[in-house]
């Protein structure tokens, strides 16, 4: 399965499935949740935002 993603250009990026099961929060290590065009850590909340396809796990761009 993939998950479409809309990336800074308007267009349409895939995003596996599968990389979003395997990716957890980097500070708490928890699961994250596909919201939109940013993943969510369930524990803490942060949102890493997804950019031109690709997830932006660095705790300093979190929001």
């Amino acid at each position: 399965m993939t998950v479409l993603v809309q990336n800074n250009d308007g267009m349409t990026d895939v995003l596996p499935a599968q990389l979003i099961d395997l990716l957890v929060c980097p500070v708490d290590k928890q699961d994250l949740r596909l919201e939109g065009q940013e993943l969510i850590c369930t524990s803490c909340g942060r949102r890493y935002p997804i950019e031109d396809g690709i997830p932006n796990m660095l705790v300093e761009d979190a929001g």
